[in-house]
């Protein structure tokens, strides 16, 4: 009887919030037409939910000052940004009845999760951190500097899929790989500092900057790296060196 009754109670399918994809679709079609791209949405304790955003590429939303922008001109998000999300997405939320109790709208910052093809060339030359499923060349942790995208043999355009090419500074060469195909030279992170009172250590023998490839489809997570967290040495070694990156 009890069950019978619990049943009764529980939401119909077509009144409840919507589901975890839906409601990422959503947001990211809103945002998309405020002149921003949806980074990341997630649900956290206490009801919460985040949403992080960035300037969808080449965009510039409408009435916004150019107070953000860095020494180069190029804009980034700023409080007006979050604010102006958070009324607009406050007011869709209600409309859209979507279940939550606190809504946190926020910058990516200098550690951007990077996901699908767009991000990885839209970032090129940018350091990053990449773990993928499985190991490659012995490896499931990956830093360095992103290249770009390299569609794969015999690709007419990107719809057809494409690789990620990152350059990294360390010792692993290319794997074999088959179909989309990911590049990157590694880098070593910047070595700790010393220990106070301990003797100055030689530099480290200077590494020849290596390529390894994996596939687009087998990176679990990547995120943008500060500069500052790799061998300053490396990064300029590599910088001195212009890898080509051969097919």
């Amino acid at each position: 009887m009890n069950s019978a009754r619990d049943k009764m109670q529980e939401p119909a399918p077509a009144a409840a919030a919507p589901r975890a994809a839906a409601l990422a679709a959503l947001v990211e079609r809103t945002l998309a037409g405020m002149g921003y791209e949806l980074v990341e949405l997630e649900r956290a304790g206490g009801g919460l939910l985040r949403v992080t955003l960035d300037l969808a590429p080449g965009e510039m939303p409408a009435g916004e000052a150019a107070d953000d922008a860095d020494a180069a001109g190029e804009r980034h998000i700023g409080i007006e940004d979050c604010e102006r999300v958070s009324r607009h997405l406050t007011h869709l939320f209600a409309v859209e009845d979507v279940d939550y109790d606190r809504l946190e709208v926020s910058s990516p910052g200098l550690d951007r999760p990077l996901r699908g093809e767009r991000d990885f060339t839209r970032f090129a030359g940018e350091m990053a951190k990449v773990q993928l499923f499985s190991a490659t060349e012995g490896r499931r942790r990956l830093r360095g500097q992103l290249l770009g995208v390299v569609q794969p043999a015999g690709a007419a355009d990107a719809s057809a899929g494409g690789g990620l090419q990152m350059a990294l500074a360390a010792d692993s060469g290319p794997g074999p790989g088959i179909g989309p195909r990911v590049r990157m030279l590694l880098l070593p992170e910047a070595p700790p500092p010393p220990a106070r009172g301990a003797r100055r250590q030689r530099a480290r023998k200077a590494v020849p900057a290596e390529v390894i490839e994996f596939a687009l489809a087998d990176v679990e997570k990547a995120r943008l790296a500060p500069e500052w967290e790799f061998d300053r040495n490396a990064i300029a070694r590599t910088a001195q060196q212009d890898p080509q990156i051969s097919d």
